[in-house]
C-alpha cells in the first residue's frame, strides 16, 4: 500500500506543466557516415542554461522557449562539434537534425553541465580494439576498479571482483546485453551466474557502466554496479580476421553486411575459437557463436531492431590446485589433480527492440526477449575429503528456458523555465528450469549421489519511474523510486515432487544531485537503495531467510578538468547490506550470513599527453568488514581491498595504434580473520596494431614479462588421495604465462 502512494505522489508531482505560447525544440542527432542514432550527445543553447542529452533514439528535446532564434550546439567526444540556427515559434516544435562527423578523440570535448549530466559512463569500441581482450567477458576489465578471474579454463563465466566484493559470477552486478539478461537468477553453479561468452568482441560498439545502485531502471544484481554491452546495429564493412596464438590457440570470425541502406541493415556473424590453453592437461577449448542482426526505419520516427544468435562450448580444465601439491614437487604449476573436469554450455537467444517518438514528442521503447540455455559443469574442488574411493566429484546441471519485457516511456518536458525529463518504465522475466541438479559423479558418466533435483519457476514484475529536473543553472536532481515483486517456485524431484513456494516484494527510492560549479567542475551526490534475489531452492525452504536483502549506498564525488586535456573523476562512497549470500552451489547447502558495511575510494585520471596518445590511470580502496563480529574477526574472505589499473595507448582509425598496460590487485584476506592471504599480482599487457585501408596486423601479448600469478584464489579444506588428514590452505587457478597472438583482418 505505502509503494503504490509513493509512485502515485511522484507521478503526480512530476507531471508535465503546459505554458501557452512558448515553443520547442525537437532534434535527432546522428552519425552522419551510419545514419545510426549518437546516444548521450550533449546539446546546449548558446548564451543560456538550457540543454538536453540524446536518449536511446538520438532524440533530444527542450520545451519552454521564448520565440527568438537560437544557437543550437551538438558535441559528442570522438566527433566534431556542430552548431544551428533554430528558430522558435509561439506554440509550435521546430524539427531539426544534426550529422556529426567523427574525428581524432579529445579529451577537450570532454564537458561538464548541470543541464545534461552524465549518468553513466561508457566503453567505447575504440577503447576495445585497443586493449588485449580475448573474449567479451575480459572488456568488463576496462570498467575502473573491476577484476576477473578465470578458473576453468575459459568456458565457464569469470569470477568478478568489484567494490570490496567477491561478486563469485554475478551476485551483486547486472549485466545485459542490448538491454536483455545474462545474469541467470537461481543457476545450477551459483546465483546471478553471468556468462556473456555468447557475445562476439568485435561486434561489441560499446559497454554502458555504472558502479551504484542509484538508477530506478536497474533492479536485481545491480547493488555494486551494471553494465550493458551494446553490440553493433550495422557493421561500417564487412570483415574476415583469422588468429593464431600459443598453446595451440586459433580463432577465426566473421562479419557480413547482408543490406545496408539508409532505412534497412541487416548482417550476419560467426567465431570459432579452438585452445589447448597453457594448462598441462589439453583443455580443448572449443566456441562457437552466430549472431544476425536486422535493422529497420519503419518510419522517419519509428525503428525495429530483431537480433537472432545462437552460442556452444565445450572445454576440459584443470581446476583449482592446493598450493602443498605444487610445493612438493606431485604437480606443477599449471598441474591439476583432477584431469576429468569440464563442461559444456549453449545459449540461444532472439531480442526484438521497438522504439518510436510519437506525435507528442514522447519516446516509447519496447523489448521482447527469450532464451534457451543449457549448462553442465564438472568440478572436484575437495579431492577425496567426502569420498576417499571415488573422489569428490560434482555434476552441476540445468536447462533453462527465460524470456521477459521490458518498455521505457520517456517525457522531455519543462517545469516553468526548468528543463526536465520524466521516465516510467516496466520489467518482466520469467525463468523455467528442468533438472537442475547437482550430484556426486565418478569420470563424468556414473552418478553416484543427488544431492539437489528439481524444477525452478521464478518470475520478477519490477516498475519504476524518475524525474530528472534542472533546479538552477548550476543543479540537477534526479528522483526515482522502483518496485519489484518475485514469485518463486520449486518442485523438488528428490522429496516425492513437492511443490514449495514463496514470494516477496520491495520498494527501493534513488535520490541523486548534481551540482556544476562551472564547466571544468562538477560535484555529485548519489544514494538509493537496491537489492539482490536469494535463491529459490534456498527461499521456498528457510522461511526466516531473506528473499530480497536489501542494499544502500551512496557516492560522494567530482568530475574536474583542471586542464583542457585532464579529467579526473575522483568518488568517496558507502554501502551497507542486510544480508551476505548464503547458497553455495557447489555444496548445495546454505552457509551463516549476515550484514556487511562497505566503504571506499576512487579515483579515475584521463590526460592526453599528446594528439593520439593517452594516459590513464584507476586506483580503487575498499573497505569490507562484516557487521557485528569482533574485530579482527569481520574480515570478507577474498573481497578485494585495492585494485588498480593503467597504461598509455595510442588511438588512431589507420595507421599504427597500441597500448602497454597493467593490472594490479593487492593482497587481501582469504578467511575471516585474516590468517590466510590470498597473494595479489602485477601483470603487464601490450598491443600493437598496424591498419591501412582495408587491411589490419595486431600482435596482442598477455603478461609481456611472464610473472607467475594465482588468477583465482580459494581457502579450501581438501584432503588428497595419500593423505590420512585434510588440509584446509590456499587453492588456486595459475593465471596465464607470456602469451602472444597473431591477428590479420581484411575489410570488403
Amino acid at each position: 500500500m505505502k509503494s503504490s502512494k509513493l509512485l502515485t505522489i511522484l507521478l503526480l508531482l512530476t507531471f508535465p506543466s503546459v505554458y501557452a505560447h512558448l515553443g520547442s525544440i525537437v532534434g535527432r542527432v546522428i552519425d552522419k557516415k551510419n545514419k545510426q542514432p549518437i546516444v548521450g550527445a550533449s546539446i546546449t543553447i548558446a548564451g543560456f542554461d538550457r540543454g538536453a542529452t540524446t536518449d536511446a533514439t538520438g532524440y533530444f528535446q527542450i520545451n519552454n522557449l521564448n520565440p527568438a532564434t537560437y544557437k543550437i550546439e551538438v558535441s559528442y567526444i570522438g566527433y566534431r562539434t556542430e552548431i544551428q540556427s533554430v528558430s522558435i515559434k509561439q506554440d509550435e516544435s521546430s524539427i531539426v537534425e544534426f550529422s556529426l562527423t567523427d574525428t581524432e578523440i579529445s579529451l577537450s570535448e570532454v564537458k561538464v553541465s548541470a543541464t545534461n549530466p552524465r549518468h553513466q559512463q561508457v566503453i567505447s569500441s575504440l577503447d576495445i580494439r585497443t586493449r588485449t581482450i580475448n573474449n567479451s567477458q575480459e572488456v568488463l576489465r576496462i570498467v575502473p576498479g573491476l577484476v576477473i578471474g578465470q578458473h576453468a579454463g575459459g568456458g565457464k563465466a569469470e569470477q568478478i571482483f568489484l567494490r570490496g566484493f567477491d561478486i563469485d559470477h554475478g551476485t551483486d552486478i547486472q549485466l545485459t546485453v542490448d538491454g536483455m539478461p545474462i545474469n541467470m537468477v537461481s543457476h545450477a553453479h551459483g546465483q546471478g551466474y553471468a556468462d556473456a561468452h555468447f557475445i562476439i568482441p568485435e561486434l561489441i560498439e560499446g559497454v554502458d557502466f555504472k558502479k551504484g545502485l542509484y538508477d530506478a531502471d536497474k533492479g536485481n544484481f545491480s547493488t555494486a554496479g551494471w553494465a550493458n554491452f551494446k553490440t553493433k546495429t550495422t557493421l561500417d564493412q564487412s570483415f574476415v580476421k583469422a588468429e593464431i596464438g600459443q598453446f595451440n590457440t586459433y580463432r577465426l570470425v566473421s562479419g557480413v553486411n547482408l543490406l545496408k541502406n539508409e532505412k534497412n541493415n541487416a548482417y550476419l556473424a560467426g567465431e570459432y575459437n579452438y585452445s589447448d590453453s597453457y594448462f598441462e592437461a589439453p583443455q580443448n577449448f572449443n566456441r562457437i557463436n552466430l549472431l544476425g542482426k536486422i535493422h529497420s526505419h519503419l518510419n522517419k520516427n519509428t525503428t525495429l531492431t530483431l537480433s537472432a544468435s545462437t552460442f556452444w562450448s565445450k572445454w576440459n580444465h584443470s581446476g583449482q590446485i592446493p598450493e602443498r601439491a605444487v610445493a612438493d614437487g606431485t604437480i606443477g604449476f599449471f598441474g591439476s589433480i583432477d584431469p576429468t573436469e569440464g563442461g559444456e554450455t549453449s545459449r540461444t537467444n532472439f531480442n526484438a527492440e521497438f522504439l518510436t517518438l510519437n506525435k507528442r514528442n514522447h519516446v516509447w521503447k519496447n523489448q521482447f526477449f527469450y532464451s534457451n540455455y543449457n549448462f553442465t559443469l564438472f568440478s572436484n574442488f575437495t579431492f577425496f575429503l567426502e569420498d576417499p574411493i571415488n573422489g569428490d566429484q560434482i555434476r552441476q546441471k540445468e536447462g533453462r528456458n527465460l524470456w521477459g519485457y521490458n518498455s521505457n516511456y520517456s517525457i522531455a518536458h519543462g517545469i516553468g523555465n526548468k528543463q526536465a525529463t520524466f521516465n516510467v518504465g516496466l520489467n518482466y522475466r520469467h525463468d523455467i528450469t528442468r533438472n537442475s541438479e547437482l550430484s556426486y559423479t565418478k569420470n563424468r558418466t556414473e552418478l553416484l549421489e543427488a544431492i539437489k533435483l528439481g524444477n525452478v519457476n521464478e518470475a520478477n514484475l519490477g516498475l519504476y519511474a524518475d524525474e530528472t529536473v534542472q533546479i538552477s543553472p548550476k543543479l540537477s536532481a534526479t528522483v526515482g523510486l522502483r518496485f519489484d515483486y518475485f514469485n518463486n517456485q520449486y518442485l523438488d524431484k528428490l522429496q516425492n515432487n513437492s511443490l514449495l513456494k514463496a514470494n516477496a516484494s520491495i520498494v527501493s527510492p534513488k535520490l541523486n544531485f548534481y551540482y556544476t560549479h562551472n564547466p571544468n567542475l562538477q560535484l555529485y551526490l548519489t544514494s538509493g537503495k537496491g537489492f539482490h534475489s536469494n535463491d529459490t531452492r534456498v527461499v521456498v525452504e528457510k522461511r526466516g531467510l531473506d528473499i530480497l536483502p536489501a542494499a544502500y549506498g551512496s557516492d560522494l564525488g567530482t568530475i574536474w578538468k583542471p586542464f583542457t586535456k585532464l579529467v579526473i573523476n575522483a568518488s568517496y562512497w558507502y554501502l551497507w547490506m542486510n544480508q551476505e549470500f548464503v547458497y553455495v552451489g557447489d555444496a548445495g547447502v546454505v552457509e551463516p550470513s549476515g550484514q556487511s558495511v562497505r566503504s571506499g575510494f576512487d579515483v579515475s585520471i584521463r590526460y592526453q599527453l599528446a594528439k593520439r596518445l593517452f594516459f590513464d590511470i584507476d586506483a580503487n580502496w575498499a573497505k569490507p568488514r562484516a557487521v557485528g563480529e569482533a574485530e579482527g574477526q569481520n574480515f570478507l574472505p577474498l573481497a578485494v581491498n585495492f585494485t588498480s589499473i593503467g597504461g598509455l595507448t595510442l588511438k588512431n582509425e589507420n595507421g599504427w595504434s597500441g597500448s602497454l598496460r597493467y593490472r594490479y590487485v593487492g593482497d587481501r584476506p582469504a578467511n575471516e580473520d585474516n590468517s590466510v592471504v590470498a597473494k595479489g599480482y602485477f601483470v603487464s599487457d601490450a598491443l600493437i596494431n598496424y591498419s591501412k585501408n582495408r587491411y589490419s596486423v595486431e600482435l596482442s601479448i598477455q603478461n609481456i614479462f611472464n610473472t607467475k600469478w594465482k588468477e583465482t584464489q580459494f581457502n579450501t579444506l581438501s584432503r588428497l588421495k595419500n593423505e590420512v588428514n585434510p588440509v584446509e590452505e590456499i587453492h588456486f587457478t595459475p593465471g596465464t604465462p607470456f602469451n602472444a597472438r597473431l591477428s590479420f583482418m581484411v575489410k570488403f
